[in-house]
Parts: structure tokens; sequence; C-alpha cells
């Protein structure tokens, strides 16, 4: 069996003959031309080297499938990797009461099925808090852990091809959680939240909260209005003056490395306002602050890799050891590009958002609506998938072979953001031009924005 992972975490284990029939019906419903060439059948049995040329194939073929728009984003290949993670995590289907939480710290119970996707839980958590059909597109489940100090490190915005409850029960660590939160960037959507109550209550929590944990910078001045506005109750202008301060609506990362502007140094980045702002700490001490503005980055990738263990032999790397990189071309001046690391465990994250932002410049850009871009349903009825009929248990997956845990490189780990290949690249140590995403957004950029 073939282990896929997302974020560094095992998603499910399947086997080559799961996936041939993945490729088949790829095939069936979008054509030959549509759909990447699949590894062959092989007559013989096959040698340890063509083992590992298989699996790196396999790779590849998930990842070419993953970064097709079309392919990507369709039924077929998200509920095949849904029923495998069931099937993986040998999690019957069945009632249970998932806890969903606010960033008030207010739990929300609800009663779903373990083979709900993340639409369905969506759904289901905002008919419980009687959030309107049409401002839930506005809202995304977060997979995060809680830190010592009750904040949140963010690990993943929950995808469309898996299932909420077995993506954190799996992981047997009560510090990780599912939280609701917003999910765009441009603050004047939140004029559509705020028209309903429900709407204005959760965007009032999450605002008060970012600016508890220091998300949002305020001054003694800030600080004594908003204290006065909270007193008052008034929520819609305690909104509208943090909307005014530095980092609202931004998501803060964990602090982790970077290569600019030299190799090694420390750094605090947040996404938001269609930029990645960079608080670095350089050698000397001294505290540089930048942005990275997203119209301005070429393209990016995400690479991950595994070191070999050098424990005894049969131990698998300990989880801390995947190193994963966010890496992006970024237009510094007339003409010249450059490449900018950051080494994060959260690297996945940083790239989903990078992502979410270019699709809402390019739906602006379109002159497009963004509640047609949330709600790509017909109706508000919660859709129950092919999922729930009891998965057996156990599995018909074998275990993975435990001497292959240890790899030397994963190469690009995508697998749980959409990507588009560009076609060619300025830079000499390109892993290969279906390894980016290429930025649209950035193909707009005149002389005028440098």
């Amino acid at each position: 069996a073939y282990n896929i992972h997302v974020n560094g975490v095992l998603h499910c284990r399947v086997r080559y003959s799961q996936l041939l029939g993945l490729h088949e019906q790829l095939r069936k419903e979008y054509g030959t031309n549509v759909v990447p060439a699949f590894p062959p059948k092989k007559i013989f049995t096959l040698t340890p080297a063509e083992v590992e040329q298989r699996r790196e194939q396999l790779e590849k073929y998930m990842q070419a499938v993953r970064q097709d728009p079309t392919l990507g984003g369709s039924e077929t290949f998200n509920s095949f990797l849904r029923k495998a993670q069931q099937e993986t995590q040998q999690i019957p289907t069945e009632e249970v009461v998932l806890e969903v939480l606010l960033s008030n710290g207010q739990k929300v119970n609800v009663t779903i099925l373990t083979s709900d996707q993340t639409e369905d839980v969506l759904e289901a958590v905002a008919s419980k808090l009687d959030l309107p059909d049409d401002l839930v597109g506005y809202f995304s489940l977060f997979l995060v852990r809680e830190t010592k100090d009750g904040a949140f490190s963010f690990v993943r915005k929950l995808q469309e091809f898996e299932l909420p409850y077995v993506s954190v029960t799996s992981l047997h660590n009560p510090e990780f959680r599912i939280i609701l939160r917003k999910s765009y960037w441009d603050s004047s959507y939140d004029d559509d939240v705020m028209e309903h109550h429900v709407g204005l209550n959760l965007l009032y929590a999450q605002t008060v909260s970012d600016i508890e944990h220091g998300w949002i910078l305020v001054n003694k001045e800030q600080h004594r209005q908003l204290k006065s506005l909270q007193e008052k109750v008034s929520k819609k202008e305690f909104i509208r003056l943090a909307q005014t301060l530095k980092y609202y609506g931004y998501l803060k990362f964990d602090p982790c490395v970077t290569d600019f502007p030299e190799k090694g140094c420390h750094v605090v980045v947040s996404a938001g306002n269609n930029e990645l702002n960079f608080q670095v700490r350089l050698p000397s001490e001294q505290i540089k602050e930048g942005s990275f503005k997203v119209t301005r980055m070429r393209c990016w990738r995400v690479t991950s890799s595994v070191p070999m263990s050098n424990g005894p032999s049969g131990s698998s790397p300990g989880k801390s050891e995947v190193k994963l990189e966010l890496a992006f071309e970024y237009l510094m001046g007339k003409d010249r590009l450059q490449w900018v690391t950051i080494t994060s465990p959260q690297a996945i994250m940083l790239s989903i958002c990078l992502q979410s932002m270019v699709d809402e410049l390019m739906v602006k850009k379109s002159g497009g609506s963004i509640r047609k871009m949330f709600r790509r349903r017909a109706n508000g009825a919660l859709r129950r998938s092919d999922s729930q009929q009891a998965v057996k248990s156990p599995p018909l997956l074998d275990s993975p072979d435990a001497s292959r845990e240890p790899m030397a490189k994963l190469s690009s780990k995508l697998t749980s953001v959409s990507l588009r290949g560009i076609s060619h690249s300025s830079s000499a140590n390109d892993v290969g031009a279906n390894d980016f995403h290429g930025n649209y957004a950035f193909e707009g950029i005149g002389d005028e924005d440098l």
C-alpha cells in the first residue's frame, strides 16, 4: 500500500489497483486527453528499485490530477480520497457529536455522520448557529492546534477531499481542534456578513480574539476607544474601528525561518490584504518589516523532505522531522525576479492562503460576485454523500511495509493544494514546470505597479 500524506500527516493508504480504478473512472468521465498518463502494470514482481520508481510515478500522477482545476475539484477524485481516508483510519459510518469551536472559545456541538465531508459539517454548524444560507460561504472550518496560552496555531483549512471528524480524531491528540472562522481576505465583504446578527456576532468574536492574541496591533488610545465600544456593546462600530488597525483580517503564523534578506533569518509571517507580511529578525538582532504582494509573485511551490532515519533500522522518522518549505518567485524590481523561501510546518496553509487571495482577486477583476464564488450549490439543502454506506471493517488495505518508512525525499508534496502548472521559469534550480502554482494575478502587473 502507498501512503498519501497531507501536511506531513498520513491521510490514507491506497493500493496500486485502487489508484488504477480511480484513473479509469477519471478517463471515462473526462477523456484520455485531460487525464495524465498512469504508471503501467507490470507482469513480473517488481524489484526494490522498480517499487521506488513506481512510488515516484504515482506521486507525480496524484499531484498532476490535483493540479488540474477540473480533475482536482471533481467529486470522483475527492470522494475517492474521502473513502480511502475512512477505510484507512477504520472508522465505520455512524452518527457522532463533533465539537467545533468559535473564536471566543464557545463550543458548538453538531450531530453528524463520521462520513460527512467538510461542506456537510460546515452546513451543520451554520444551521446550529442559525447563520443564513447565503452567508455560509463566507466562513470555513480550520484544523488548528491549541497552544498553551489558549491561542491557535493554524494547521490547514479543511479541504473538500477529507472528512473532518476522521481528520481530527485520527490525530489522537486533544490539542487538535476544529474552529470556524471567516474565509475571505477583503474586509469590504464584512458589510455582507454584518447584515445578519449571527454573522455580526461571529465577526465580532473573531475580531476581539485576534486583538487579545496580539494579531491586530493596537495603541493605547485605540485600545481605550475599543474598550468603550465593547462596554456599549456597539459591535458594528467596534469592527469598523478594528478595520482601520494594522493587521486587521490577517492570519498570523508561528515563528519560522526564511532565507530573505539572508539565510537563516527568524521570521513571523502574516497573510492578509493580498500580501505576505514579514517581521524578520536579522542576525544583528535588528527587526525589519516588509511585505510581498501576491500580485508580484510569479509562481510558488511547496516542497517537503524527510531526512533518512538515523536511529536503529526500521525506526521511522519523527513527525517533527518532516521539513516543509514554501518558495515563491517575486518581482523585486523591473525585470528582476528572486526566489524567497519560508521553512515552516505551516507551508501548505500559507500556500492555501496565497491561492485563495489570488482566487478572490480574479473574481473581483472579472466583476463576479463573491457570493456566487462561495455558493456553488444550487440549494442550501444538506447533501449526504455516497460515502454514507458503512465501511466494512477491517478495511481492504494491507499495512504498509515497515522497511519503507524512512524516505530520503518526498519530492514536491502538494497534495492538499490545487496547483496550476506554468510553462517556463528563469530559475536555475527549478524542480519542473508542474511543481508550480502559476499566478494569473501576476500577469496583470504593469510598470506603474513597480
